[in-house]
């Protein structure tokens, strides 16, 4: 038990007695002070939340919303309620969404920005297609491998890309993916949705606790890397974002933001990459001794993709974009979990989590010898998700005992992963288009560069390259970098309706678009998706219910930057990390089966939804407890 509590003193009958303002049971101040006690220290229990009504959702900390028309989600309140204008005077949910997060940008840089890159899935229900975007963009043209070997050798004893500074800066994605996002899926005009940013910006923005918390982390990072040399230029991001960091409750302004977003607002998303702001990066760069030229930005094009499903139960169908990033892990993951009976165990089971986590360590193991640019690596992502491959490998799992560091199993290599901030935001309209959005500036807030007067840091995701030359993942001009940011998109058999439309019984119901959702966090990404889909499903939890559950993240093993034969790759087990909800019985019994685990430190992201009920036609949103965000609809 904790002592808490306001300690008082009082003298009674000449005893001394020791209180505390919380109650106690036990006897009184003056029973103990009559029988000439020593002084006394009443134990009491910590405090907690209060008490829920009895609603059956015993987990969740709120309600989730219900909206007829249209909802939003996002790591901001005004970010929500943006998208929520925009949706209001007609917009599409893409049109909410890129408004949103042109205010996350201003207000939470602490994860993302227009010096970052971005991915999304779109349910477009005028042709019932999903769509998927790669907006990320590629390492310098004039840089080389052995040029980042020799950063690594200066300040990272030559095993990884160096954080901060120039090194790990690849061209940003974000502003582009706007653009040919809002080409394909808006209706408001592009030179509108920028302006609830850029008025902020000029006026103040209002800064929560959890961002304001992590933006007050920034010197701590930034100062020590100045120093030593690794981030050669940092008087621009002190001006612009630490001095002094912004305290909750203030009103942070960045009118060089508001400059650099009215030039893309008037003369569209091209001018970031070959009008007055591309000169400015690329004179920039050149100034500091970096790599990046204005044509690298000129070069840059995102990319249209198919994404990946895979079915759950045959009740769920999870969508994932395929790599450069990590979504194919939480489908691996899912197929090797099917043979399991998680109902049955129990959510927060010891057997449940050894599941969860050995599958969590075998696609991993994929992911880090097998996950990067498929247009370098010649890798097609569909073998990891082939029929019958997880199915296989999920036979290694044995519930009584931690198995050893598996090797990847498709034929074929550090704890930076864990590291990344990021925003995840989803929107919906009454038409029924569903966007899932995540953008990131990766490490940090970035990598402590600001360029001349544009108020906005450069991602550092370009720290994701490995060093060793025989690795897919391998730094090399014009390339992206394997990438930790992934949306998650889920279809769902209405099975009641279904039936209710009398289908004939040879024919099966069909999938019908159910949730867009996501989860921040570097490596927690995939695990996250997969422990959202469980307890929806495994564990019939509801939709806020489902992300305010404790959770699990599994850190350390073998990671995409790491050299395919490097000792990680071949001894490090790895640590699984539990939030304080996971039972202590839980804790032991993993630790008894051979897990390393650490109590309560497991990253436990940022998460969105929206899911259609099916019945009703309405949407139901849902946020994140462990940050600042909000869900809202209308």
């Amino acid at each position: 038990m904790k002592r808490i509590g306001r300690v008082f003193t009082a003298g009674i009958a000449g005893a001394a007695i020791v209180g505390v303002t919380a109650c106690a049971t036990g006897t009184s101040a003056q029973t103990q002070a009559s029988e000439q006690a020593a002084p006394l220290v009443v134990e009491v229990t910590a405090p907690g939340p209060g008490d829920r009504m009895p609603s059956g959702r015993d987990i969740g900390v709120r309600s989730a919303v219900v909206a007829p028309n249209g909802a939003a989600a996002t790591a901001h309140p005004l970010a929500t309620q943006t998208a929520l204008d925009i949706l209001k005077s007609g917009g599409t949910a893409m049109d909410a969404a890129i408004a949103a997060n042109a205010m996350l940008g201003l207000v939470e840089p602490t994860g993302n920005g227009i010096g970052g890159d971005l991915f999304a899935i779109v349910w477009d229900p005028k042709t019932g297609q999903l769509h998927g975007y790669n907006g990320s963009g590629r390492s310098p043209m004039g840089a080389t491998l052995e040029d980042m070997q020799a950063k690594a050798d200066e300040f990272m004893d030559g095993e990884e890309i160096p954080p901060f500074g120039s090194a790990p800066v690849t061209v940003p994605g974000t502003v582009e993916a706007w653009g040919a996002l809002h080409e394909r899926f808006g209706r408001t005009p592009f030179n509108t949705l920028l302006e609830p940013a850029i008025r902020y910006a000029r006026e103040g923005a209002p800064i929560p606790e959890v961002i304001a918390y992590y933006w007050s982390n920034g010197p701590k990072r930034y100062e020590p890397a100045f120093e030593s040399g690794m981030l050669e230029e940092y008087e621009n991001a002190k001006a612009t974002y630490f001095s002094p960091p912004p305290r909750e409750g203030s009103l942070f302004r960045n009118p060089d933001l508001a400059d650099t977003l009215e030039r893309i607002t008037y003369k569209g998303p091209d001018e970031f990459y070959t009008g007055e702001t591309a000169r400015i990066m690329g004179d920039y760069f050149e100034r500091i001794g970096g790599h990046l030229r204005y044509e690298d930005f000129a070069a840059h094009d995102g990319e249209w993709v198919e994404p990946l499903c895979v079915t759950y139960r045959d009740e769920v169908k999870l969508c994932e974009l395929p790599p450069n990033t990590q979504g194919v892990a939480a489908l691996q993951m899912l197929q090797m979990l099917e043979p399991f009976d998680l109902r049955q165990m129990g959510f927060g089971s010891a057997d449940s989590l050894v599941a969860q986590v050995e599958a969590t360590r075998l696609a991993f193991a994929d992911r880090a010898k097998g996950y990067a640019d498929p247009a370098y690596s010649g890798i097609d992502p569909e073998v990891f998700i082939r029929e019958g491959y997880n199915a296989e490998r999920s036979q290694m799992i044995d519930l009584n005992k931690a198995m050893a560091p598996p090797e990847a199993g498709f034929g074929q290599a550090d704890a930076a992963l864990n590291d990344g901030d990021t925003t995840y935001l989803t929107v919906t309209d009454k038409d029924g288009m569903m966007v899932s959005l995540i953008q990131s500036n990766y490490r940090g807030m970035g990598s402590g560069l600001v360029a001349d007067g544009l108020g906005f840091m450069f991602q550092d995701r370009g720290q994701l390259f490995s060093l060793d030359p025989a690795h897919p993942n391998v730094f090399e001009p014009g390339k992206r970098p394997f990438h930790t940011i992934i949306p998650a998109f889920a279809f769902r058999k209405d099975m009641p309706g279904c039936q209710t439309r009398a289908v004939a019984a040879e024919v099966a119901c069909p999938y019908e678009p159910w949730m867009s959702f996501g989860l921040m966090g570097g490596g927690m990404q995939p695990q996250g998706h997969v422990q959202i889909i469980l307890n929806l499903v495994d564990f019939d939890m509801g939709l806020q219910e489902a992300g305010d559950a404790a959770r699990w993240e599994h850190v350390g093993g073998c990671e995409p930057t790491d050299d395919l034969n490097g000792d990680a790759c071949e001894s490090d087990m790895g640590v699984v990390r539990l939030e304080s909800g996971i039972p202590p019985e839980t804790r032991a019994e993993l630790e008894r089966r051979g897990f390393t685990v650490e109590c309560c430190s497991a990253n436990g992201g940022g998460y969105q939804a929206i899911m259609r009920d099916f019945e009703s036609g309405a949407w139901i949103a849902a946020t994140e407890m462990r940050k600042d965000g909000s869900a809202d609809g209308y």
